[in-house]
């Protein structure tokens, strides 16, 4: 097995807190320097945020702000804009930044079902309503993050790009527990078989080192895996002992695993030992050799960081490469 990252990494999610994206990229350079990531920075506002973010690169779907959320539109306008504006800056100080940087860079995209149960249509029914439209949104999305990674690929010409996509509302949508625009029912579960093709296109679309980031209780591992994630991003406190199979599966086929240990909100930090206690706890259930461990498991927060205080979302990522270093060092404990 070889993974795209040295033994021993940490990263990030996704989500910091701040408003300039040069402070923070020299944080996260400096904190996470084997796999460091674009940080987004939602506290800038509207457009900044996962949906608005992501929105901004669809292509021929133009957005806008409602009171509701996020809407497609007849024709772009200043929210669509704001969001552009912003991604744009990030670029420009990733560049700036990086631009000679030579190893592994992760960046996020939100995911088709996910935008498809968040962004909603000119009459105000969600997008996940309508087969059509989710059609038309993967077909967007998945042009648009072509032309994202490319982009950044321009900027980080020596970097190998991995693509995150996050798909926090996927589980719901497989559920069919996503509510509907008023509020007084849900919306109709989407067959797997859909939601792995669509998933699938967007992960092929870049032609990146695919992963699927899910901080949800019911992760779909084996959905994630038969869409091309090579990576499944999850919070090690959020896995059930029921998810061990599909978990130990994925782990035998070869898929990464980036596994959230530390706490994304201030809290006191226990020590680095008791944090890889649940990767080893885990790995030890399923039975694989603790030698693998620390090449294999990347270690990140437990979700984004954007509500942390910037003192602590440093110190997050610190920690992070701390515990990462210690299931390297000491496998078995």
């Amino acid at each position: 097995m070889t993974f795209p990252w040295p033994a021993a990494s940490a990263t990030g999610i996704g989500s910091f807190p701040g408003d300039d994206p040069a402070e923070t990229l020299r944080v996260v350079l400096g904190e996470l320097p084997d796999l460091p990531h674009l940080p987004e920075l939602p506290a800038r506002g509207p457009g900044a945020d996962l949906t608005g973010r992501t929105a901004g690169l669809l292509v021929e779907l133009p957005v806008a702000l409602q009171p509701s959320g996020w809407r497609f539109a007849d024709r772009p306008g200043r929210d669509l804009q704001r969001a552009r504006d912003h991604l744009a800056r990030d670029l420009d100080a990733l560049e700036e930044q990086a631009g000679d940087y030579g190893g592994p860079f992760k960046i996020q995209v939100a995911g088709p079902w996910t935008l498809a149960a968040t962004i909603e249509l000119k009459h105000g029914d969600r997008t996940l309503k309508d087969a059509g439209a989710i059609r038309d949104l993967i077909d967007s999305l998945a042009e648009g993050v072509r032309v994202h990674v490319a982009d950044v690929r321009r900027r980080l010409p020596s970097a190998e790009i991995l693509l995150q996509v996050d798909e926090p509302g996927l589980p719901g949508a497989l559920a069919g527990t996503v509510p509907t625009a008023s509020g007084f029912g849900r919306l109709r579960a989407v067959e797997a078989t859909l939601a792995e093709e669509g998933l699938g296109r967007v992960l092929r679309a870049g032609d990146a080192y695919p992963i699927v980031h899910c901080c949800a209780r019911d992760v779909p591992y084996g959905l994630l895996r038969a869409a091309g994630a090579k990576a499944i991003s999850v919070d090690a406190g959020l896995i059930p002992t029921k998810a061990d199979e599909a978990v130990g599966e994925a782990i035998e086929a070869g898929i990464g695993l980036f596994l959230g240990v530390v706490p994304g909100t201030d809290t006191a930090f226990p020590s680095a030992r008791a944090s890889a206690r649940p990767a080893r706890e885990l790995w030890g259930r399923l039975g694989f050799p603790p030698a693998r461990m620390a090449e294999q498991i990347v270690l990140t927060p437990s979700c984004g960081l954007a509500g942390a205080s910037p003192g602590y979302a440093r110190a997050a990522l610190a920690r992070c490469r701390e515990v990462a270093q210690v299931l390297r060092d000491e496998p078995e404990g």
